[in-house]
């Protein structure tokens, strides 16, 4: 659990930078965006690391013993499998100008809470409460944070249409790869068939 929870705690106060705007330009101004960006990603991947190792290891030693605080029924699970579709699209808007992305304002943040949400529906064990109850809390609270300082988000001027279907593609791909090798492979836990 220590490692899961010091895993989180490293991720958000990493992601907690870019919220203060004094700081990033800061860090900016005295390293360059490139290294800025380079670092930021650097950190961020180190961290999500030490969640994974975190929660397997916390599943793996807990096993029996990790408490089940409810159990999902079949039904939240089919639904989850249909909201990952839609986190994987939107996550692709975060990356490709479109007019999803636009309308979205912050579709990573979507993509975020929607995935945490779904696998919070289809998991009632203890691991799976913290580490997706904290990814939930913290998307939630960084969209507020983004309102407050009045970031509006993306802009589709200009922005063709095609790009929308190339956004709803990716996140197919992304979706399909992700279900059928890429879960069962990385996380151990197969979500089809």
């Amino acid at each position: 659990m220590v490692l899961l929870i010091v895993g989180l705690v490293a991720f958000f106060t990493i992601h907690l930078i870019p919220a203060n705007r004094e700081l990033r330009n800061g860090l900016i101004a005295r390293f360059g965006e490139g290294p800025y960006k380079g670092v930021f990603a650097a950190a961020s991947l180190a961290a999500f690391v030490v969640i994974v190792m975190g929660y397997g290891r916390m599943q793996h030693y807990l096993g029996s013993k990790n408490p089940v605080l409810f159990e999902a029924p079949v039904w939240s699970k089919h639904l989850a499998l249909a909201l990952m579709l839609v986190s994987f699209i939107f996550l692709a808007a975060a990356y490709i100008p479109s007019r999803i992305g636009a309308a979205l304002k912050h579709p990573m943040l979507v993509a975020v809470k929607i995935w945490a949400l779904a696998h919070l529906m289809a998991n009632g064990d203890a691991a799976s409460l913290v580490l997706f109850g904290s990814f939930l809390a913290y998307a939630v609270f960084d969209r507020i944070s983004l309102k407050r300082r009045g970031d509006m988000g993306r802009n589709a001027e200009g922005v063709p249409v095609l790009n929308d279907a190339i956004v709803v593609g990716v996140g197919l791909t992304v979706y399909l790869l992700m279900a059928f090798y890429g879960h069962p492979y990385l996380i151990g836990v197969p979500v089809i068939g």
